[in-house]
């Protein structure tokens, strides 16, 4: 049930036919785990918790430094030298009360991965690595929940849903993101974010884009990213979109699929 309060804070939200009171409710019941609170992680947490999706989980063990100011929107100057997912948890609540939010101070790892995914009922990547991107992807096809992945480059970025435990209408089972990107490139092949730079509104253009689609794959409406891959380039001001399907010998919903836990990662 939603009080009055929440009726009238989610008031525009509600009057939108593909929302209305059903898929208001359906946020507040959803519980989130975004994956960094960073770039990618600051707005997509401050939409989602503006949007009213109940629970908010944040795993990062990174404190914020003033460089992460350009574009972290969810940290303040004043927040310099705090962990970010103490930092994130004040401005949530400052931003909607109705909100909880957990802390995970960790690092995302093979130890611990499957118990902190296992809490929630949708997963938001936006970590800055390729180690955790593989170990998202790989543990939320294990414990059978969906993923929102999203990357930035200095001018670039991406976004793609992955559902690769269901299948769809066709009855075929869904991509990885294995069957995306097979593997990492080489290490040291792709400069981080400190040597190369970032435009910081672009990484507000993804972060935001990607509660957008946590929001529609919550209340359920439209066409999502499942088999696509939206693609931005702030540059030309472009956006395009790639399709991509299944393949059959990845290695986890192939048809001879070899990874059955988290023991390859780290």
């Amino acid at each position: 049930m939603l009080s009055d309060k929440e009726l009238e804070r989610y008031a525009r939200h509600i009057v939108l036919r593909e929302v209305g009171g059903p898929g208001q409710a359906a946020l507040k019941e959803a519980a989130v785990l975004v994956i960094g609170a960073g770039g990618l992680g600051a707005p997509a947490l401050m939409y989602l918790a503006a949007a009213g999706v109940g629970t908010l989980g944040v795993v990062d063990d990174d404190k914020v430094s003033l460089s992460n100011l350009q574009r972290q929107i969810i940290h303040a100057t004043p927040e310099v030298g705090r962990l970010k997912v103490d930092s994130a948890a004040e401005q949530i609540r400052k931003l909607n009360p109705h909100v909880l939010f957990e802390s995970h101070a960790v690092r995302l790892n093979a130890a611990n991965a499957m118990s902190i995914i296992g809490g929630y009922d949708l997963v938001l990547d936006g970590s800055d690595n390729f180690e955790t991107r593989y170990l998202a992807s790989d543990a939320c096809y294990l414990a059978a929940k969906p993923l929102i992945t999203a990357a930035l480059g200095m001018f670039d970025g991406s976004l793609t849903t992955i559902r690769a435990h269901e299948r769809n209408a066709d009855g075929e089972l869904n991509p990885t993101y294995r069957c995306l990107f097979p593997e990492p490139p080489p290490a040291g092949t792709v400069p981080t974010c400190a040597e190369a730079g970032v435009m910081g509104a672009l990484a507000g253009v993804l972060g935001s884009m990607m509660a957008m689609e946590a929001i529609r794959e919550i209340v359920g409406f439209g066409e999502g990213l499942v088999g696509r891959l939206l693609m931005v380039d702030a540059l030309s001001m472009r956006f395009e979109t790639l399709r991509y399907k299944r393949d059959p010998q990845n290695p986890l919903n192939g048809d001879a699929p070899v990874i059955a836990d988290l023991s390859g990662h780290r």
